[in-house]
């Protein structure tokens, strides 16, 4: 009897040694909210194209003292499309 095993991984595309502006976790890592890296932890680009987990920049934005605004150069925050 023959066993075949398959391995399989998933990574963001995003450059190897990026990581959040906001936890300073690797990209292809999860945000500290999270359990584990993939679908429950996405990453999203602002218009700015600064990078960050999606929880990460949720918590950020909702705090006073961000203003709604980008946490690596201040303009105002707006979602990629």
């Amino acid at each position: 009897m023959k066993v075949k095993i398959k391995i399989a991984f998933w990574r963001w595309d995003v450059n190897e040694d990026d990581v959040c502006g906001i936890c300073r976790v690797a990209f292809d890592g999860c945000c500290p909210s999270c359990k584990t890296p993939g679908d429950d932890c996405p990453l999203i680009w602002g218009k700015c194209s600064h990078c960050f987990h999606m929880h990460c920049l949720l918590k950020w934005l909702e705090t006073e003292s961000s203003q709604q605004q980008c946490p690596m150069d201040r303009r105002p925050w707006e979602t990629a499309t």
